[in-house]
């Protein structure tokens, strides 16, 4: 098969591309939290995955392609509670939703797409694990994962732990052993979706879930696991600490991030205020319009999204299609004139 690089964070160059299987290749991509229309930052990851997706299969490589829902989650907690709805009938609606942009965008469909709210069973039994190995203990109903018990922790980001300033990211929660520990399992609360454990009725944290459903699909070492430079810490920082912590053999050979999409040169984001979703975009533009300007830059790269940018690349594609379509009546043109002469031909050679 032809030889390629990938950029790999983990080692921070590039690397020529060896599956651990000959011929396969087993591929995660971190999915959306299901609360709200996806905009195109995300559009960026799943196309940059998509791109790669296709290439791989174009080298002729037999994909397992796996891409998560969040479905279970605080913000989708707090969006139903907003809205009088229940936290799974809105998750499963916005489901719906990214599949229908994913479809407007030419995204071949993964080979699996699982959601939280159906692997609990899975994730359970990676927390159970965790705790048996000594990386993980259990609080008034929650389960933390214990940093210090990991010796590796932020080998994937390159961060210090020291940088890590509790309070900033999550509350501060004095029962922790370590401010840097994060939650595996969390209590149940009133009002909110829980499933029974060991531990007491709750719902998985939201690093696990992802190292549950990868380890489900694609066993504990597969190829490329995929996602936003954003994911790179806390979410796969913490995934790769808890599939190594759960078993030793866990091996990820290829951490790929594509970069963000900005706005003014600012990242895009909803909790910032400045996105724009798909579905906006595609009302104005050709969806494949979309498609053409996040592709128009390296994945990794930053693109700046603006309505001067998304003119050009709708223009782009409007030109393609234009050449399409002429070249399709010089096709059809050449046909007609090739069958007008087999009948003159006919003709001649029948006397007729």
């Amino acid at each position: 098969m032809a030889e390629f690089q990938l950029y790999n964070t983990m080692t921070k160059q590039k690397e020529i591309f060896k599956p651990k299987e000959a011929g396969k290749v087993g591929m995660y991509v971190c999915g959306v939290t299901a609360y709200d229309l996806s905009h195109i930052g995300h559009a960026r990851a799943y196309v940059a995955f998509d791109v790669l997706f296709r290439y791989l299969q174009h080298l002729g490589y037999e994909v397992k392609y796996v891409r998560n829902f969040t479905d279970v989650d605080d913000k989708i907690i707090r969006r139903a509670n907003e809205l009088g709805e229940d936290p799974l009938a809105l998750s499963s609606r916005y489901c719906q939703e990214f599949i229908d942009d994913m479809v407007d965008l030419q995204c071949l469909p993964p080979t699996h797409q699982p959601r939280v709210s159906e692997h609990m069973d899975q994730i359970r039994d990676m927390i159970a694990q965790i705790i048996r190995n000594g990386c993980a203990y259990e609080v008034e109903g929650d389960v933390y994962f214990s940093v210090d018990k990991y010796p590796n922790y932020c080998q994937l980001s390159g961060r210090k732990l020291e940088d890590n300033r509790a309070g900033e990211r999550v509350a501060v929660d004095s029962r922790k052993q370590n401010p840097a520990d994060f939650a595996l399992w969390k209590a149940a609360k009133p009002g909110e979706p829980s499933w029974d454990s060991p531990w007491g009725p709750g719902r998985p944290g939201w690093h696990i879930e992802c190292s549950a459903m990868s380890a489900h699909y694609l066993t504990y070492s597969f190829d490329i696991h995929g996602g936003g430079m954003d994911l790179i810490f806390p979410h796969h920082e913490n995934e790769l600490a808890q599939s190594c912590a759960a078993c030793s053999d866990s091996n990820v050979s290829y951490w790929v991030h594509n970069g963000f999409v900005t706005a003014n040169d600012e990242k895009m984001s909803k909790s910032l205020g400045n996105f724009f979703t798909i579905r906006e975009v595609t009302k104005l533009y050709h969806p494949l319009a979309l498609r053409h300007f996040l592709m128009g830059t390296h994945y990794r790269s930053p693109v700046n999204y603006s309505i001067s940018q998304i003119e050009i690349a709708s223009e782009a594609v409007f030109y393609v299609y234009q050449k399409v379509d002429l070249l399709s009546e010089l096709f059809v043109m050449f046909l007609k004139r090739a069958e007008l002469t087999t009948l003159r031909f006919l003709e001649v050679e029948h006397g007729t």
